[in-house]
């Protein structure tokens, strides 16, 4: 039987944060957040959860967070365990503002990772992304797939990883990075889900659009080598993702000194106009398309090989439907809709 030692969340009102707290408080893990409220929500945190707002740079915080919460330890005995979700995310942004996303991706992961070895935390969660394959030769990607990132998030994403492993090599430190692929859906509860206004995400703006608040959906290509010439993507529910994170976590405890890293998707892909149809039948409605030229970096298809995750780890996706991901994500915009509304 896993201990269930403390576990910090950084970047826990974000969108996918947010979904690995619920995971982890639901499956009775104690669990805190840190999140400086940059892009994240308050209300996405429960109220029963300790929440610091504040850096994740703030060495002296970090310290008083880990004490706190039980985390840390002497040489060997390092209690706790952290989540790391905190960071920027937007591709064509990480493009115009490189440095930025140096700051907040890389070089805050190692403050963070600092603090963590200080403190004697023992275990990451590292919220990676198939962005640091760039543009691969063959899809499904497995993880031992070239990364060649095509832009800084990518890379910011691809240093961090660098920076776990030889963190890993020099102390008494295990990670697991796990490489997303396009996250989507909302949790099916309704206690929290994607809420960015301006999000970039396909779902995302489709349901928008469906709902009134968008005035269609521009489709970046539609002459790519696929079955109906748009992008295809493999996306994966991310409350799937969050409990891929609880079972990374356990992995972990149970074999310690072992790190992984892993891809996160389902293994198939759905084109950007089966994503825009799956919208349609689920809402009865007809989204706007306007079609417009490719986007400079965009692979034709981009799906998972996750037989590694499927091997390493109990997890089975329970929400693997596209129909499903779309009526949870058009659930959580309403009630965001309702959230904004009443103050």
């Amino acid at each position: 039987m896993i201990s269930k030692t403390p576990v910090l969340v950084t970047g826990g009102a974000g969108y996918i944060g947010s979904h690995a707290v619920l995971a982890l408080k639901d499956a009775g893990w104690p669990v805190a957040v840190i999140d400086n409220l940059a892009t994240g929500f308050r209300f996405a945190v429960p109220d029963d959860v300790p929440f610091y707002e504040g850096d994740i740079g703030d060495s002296a915080l970090l310290a008083r967070i880990f004490a706190e919460q039980g985390m840390g330890g002497g040489q060997g005995e390092g209690r706790g365990a952290i989540m790391h979700f905190a960071g920027s995310v937007v591709v064509p942004e990480s493009v115009a503002d490189p440095l930025k996303y140096y700051r907040n991706n890389t070089a805050r992961t190692r403050d963070l990772l600092e603090s963590a070895i200080a403190a004697g935390v023992p275990h990451m969660i590292f919220s990676s992304t198939a962005a640091t394959y760039g543009i691969p030769e063959e899809t499904p990607v497995a993880e031992d797939a070239p990364q060649r990132p095509i832009n800084p998030y990518g890379m910011s994403k691809l240093m961090s990883e660098a920076m776990l492993a030889d963190t890993a090599a020099a102390h008494d430190f295990s990670f697991c990075a796990l490489r997303y692929f396009n996250v989507a859906g909302a949790d099916p509860q309704g206690r929290t889900g994607q809420s960015t206004a301006g999000a970039t995400h396909l779902i995302k703006v489709a349901v928008e659009a469906a709902l009134g608040q968008r005035d269609g959906v521009d489709v970046f290509g539609t002459d790519y080598d696929t079955p109906d010439g748009t992008g295809v993507r493999d996306y994966i529910h991310v409350s799937d993702l969050a409990a891929a994170h609880v079972h990374a976590l356990e992995a972990l405890l149970a074999q310690p000194g072992r790190s992984l890293t892993m891809n996160c998707g389902y293994g198939r892909g759905f084109s950007v106009l089966e994503v825009l149809d799956a919208v349609d039948r689920v809402t009865n409605s007809r989204i706007e398309r306007r079609m417009q030229p490719r986007r400079a970096g965009d692979p034709p298809a981009l799906t998972a090989d996750n037989a590694r995750i499927l091997e390493a780890l109990p997890w089975r996706p329970q929400h693997d439907d596209l129909e499903t991901i779309v009526a949870h994500a058009l659930q959580w915009e309403r009630k965001l809709s309702d959230i904004r509304s009443s103050g």
